[in-house]
């Protein structure tokens, strides 16, 4: 596992990834050059079978190509010899439409689910035995490799030197992303040969490209006490971050300081409210198959988004070939128009309301396993919890994300956030181009890390906690209750480090344990070594465990038998943004240092002891 500063002096570019849940995205700028240098890769991909493409965007789709597929020679991309037995993009999105059983989606959301194996093969979800499957952390690998294979294509041109992997890369996730959803994304990246890496939080990179856009001039539209929310919502996830203007040296800073729960909702969601909507007028007296509505999807989706980037277009058709003998007669068609798109939008997914709306949860007892969306699909309650939770209402607002490219979904938040605020209302900062914009502000926050712009302050988004057995006397059938020991508190900055020097605890060595996770991102007020004995369900939540055993040789040479030995806890957040725990014995060497291990164990999935 790598945890080094991205300062590799020979690399000639910083590259800024978007790794995203619908789509990913490349941008990259000189090292010796300024923020208005920042360009974006055209990605070659398949489009159509044997038709090779390039755009800004690669669809965050992975199709596994069929046998009988592969023989046609059409699923080959340049820096392939033969056709691949799995395509990314365009034709990867297209195709998995038509056979939704092929097709890998939300690997992104996938990485942040603890509930899941999230490094064995479940993807496509629920797909019928006969199709292969990867992992979320595989599938996020497959979009880098595609990206990296593009760019040794198009800007190295077989000069080592330029290789994607010799670059300084900053790669983006969601400020909501856990510290196991990280480690799982830098091991994505590690796989293809990404290391010289930095993570960045989707909002801040938003944020970045929006300052790289104004230069010097961003100071004469934030002033000290501006509190500026990030509203990021992209095809799967809705991210929230409130970002501080305050004086620093007699000069302006910004300070991230708060971030919003994961919450998965976006554009997928209205992709799908359209097609049910559609789909009334399409089979009005029945129902069509789940085959059919997948279709119904993707044609929405590629609606809504021509309807969202030209101003000017009309109605869009929208069809579904039937599944009968007579194809022609059983095709069915309708249309789309923007002014019912926006309004089903609109009203479904940003409704007005109060500053203390809260959204809707789950209280069924029971639930398909699968990824866990949000309850409520009201993205302006889930806006009202954040900002009423830590009683700081922003005073201006900076849109990200596909979804936000309507001017009518930008003009009801704008409105919604206004009427929470007294005196002056929300001001409303302008990004040229939402698609593209984080992976072009982290391409700029790989400048400013050599001090060649201004970086936002934060450090870590959560505040990271320890389960410790609390020593009271046993009572039959209740286990010893369990107290969060805080290891890392939030904002606790890159490349720092805390020891807990004041309290010894006794570790397990020699033999398998379980080490339980917790995080937060509302107890900002703990310290390291703030020992919680209670809290609410929605204060502290458990992470994946850390499950391994550590070496008793560390102790007496040789030995192998479980002993309890007194440590102290030392905590580093490395540089790129990851979280390393270690436990410090008494004697010199003794170090034990916790991995992740995500596969070993999954709470909640009911397995037999």
């Amino acid at each position: 596992m790598l945890h080094t500063d991205s300062t590799n002096d020979e690399a000639r570019y910083c590259v800024g990834i978007d790794l995203g849940t619908t789509n990913c995205c490349l941008s990259f700028v000189p090292r010796d050059g300024s923020g208005n240098d920042l360009r974006v890769l055209d990605v070659p991909q398949l489009v159509r079978e044997g038709e090779v493409n390039g755009g800004p965007l690669l669809p965050s789709f992975l199709y596994m190509v069929a046998e009988a597929e592969r023989r046609t020679g059409a699923w080959r991309l340049p820096w392939q010899e033969e056709d691949g037995d799995r395509t990314a993009g365009a034709l990867a999105r297209d195709r998995g439409a038509q056979v939704p059983d092929r097709l890998v989606s939300s690997a992104k959301s996938w990485l942040c689910y603890g509930d899941a194996d999230r490094e064995g093969p479940i993807l496509p979800w629920e797909a019928p035995d006969g199709i292969p499957r990867v992992s979320p952390v595989d599938a996020s690998a497959a979009y880098l490799a595609h990206l990296r294979d593009a760019w040794n294509v198009v800007m190295a041109k077989g000069d080592p030197a330029l290789a994607l992997e010799r670059q300084a890369v900053v790669l983006t996730v969601p400020a909501s992303f856990d510290a196991v959803a990280r480690e799982l994304t830098v091991r994505a990246a590690e796989k293809v040969g990404l290391r010289d890496l930095t993570l960045l939080e989707e909002p801040q990179a938003a944020l970045y490209a929006w300052i790289a856009d104004r230069g010097a001039h961003w100071r004469d539209e934030l002033d000290i006490g501006d509190r500026l929310l990030v509203l990021d919502i992209g095809g799967g996830t809705t991210d929230l971050s409130l970002i501080e203007v305050a004086e620093e040296d007699g000069e302006l800073a910004l300070k991230r300081v708060a971030v919003g729960d994961h919450i998965l909702l976006g554009g997928d969601n209205m992709d799908l409210t359209l097609a049910h909507v559609t789909a009334q007028r399409l089979a009005p007296e029945g129902r069509l198959d789940r085959w059919q509505m997948q279709q119904l999807v993707h044609a929405c989706r590629a609606a809504k988004e021509t309807l969202f980037e030209n101003p000017d277009a009309g109605p869009r058709p929208l069809t579904v070939v039937g599944r009968g003998s007579s194809l022609i007669a059983a095709t069915l068609r309708t249309e789309l128009t923007r002014e019912e798109s926006e309004t089903v939008l609109v009203d479904g997914f940003f409704p007005r309301c109060a500053r203390s709306a809260r959204p809707e949860i789950h209280t069924g007892g029971l639930r398909e396993i699968g990824l866990p969306y949000a309850a409520d699909p009201a993205i302006t309650r889930h806006l009202a919890a954040f900002v009423d939770r830590d009683d700081r209402l922003p005073t201006a607002l900076l849109f990200n994300g596909g979804v936000m490219k309507a001017k009518r979904l930008r003009n009801r938040v704008a409105e919604v956030v206004g009427n929470w605020t007294e005196g002056p209302g929300t001001r409303v900062l302008s990004t040229a181009d939402l698609d593209v914009a984080v992976a072009r502000g982290a391409a700029y926050y790989g400048l400013a890390r050599r001090g060649e712009g201004i970086r936002i302050r934060g450090g870590t988004a959560r505040g990271y906690y320890i389960g410790v057995e609390a020593a009271r006397p046993a009572v039959p059938g209740i286990p010893a209750p369990i107290l969060a020991l805080c290891v890392a508190p939030q904002g606790m900055e890159e490349g720092s480090e805390t020891r807990l020097d004041e309290r010894e605890f006794a570790v397990v060595v020699g033999e398998r344990a379980e080490f339980r996770f917790f995080s937060s991102i509302r107890r900002s007020e703990d310290l390291a070594g703030k020992v919680v004995d209670r809290w609410e369900p929605d204060e502290i939540t458990e992470l994946s465990p850390i499950v391994t055993q550590l070496d008793p040789r560390e102790i007496v040479a040789d030995t192998e038998e479980r002993t309890a030995v007194p440590v102290q806890l030392h905590t580093r957040v490395t540089e790129i943004g990851t979280l390393e725990l270690y436990f410090l014995g008494r004697e010199d060497g003794q170090r034990w240092r916790l991995e992740f291990d995500v596969k070993e164990h999954r709470r909640g999935h009911g397995e037999p002891e």
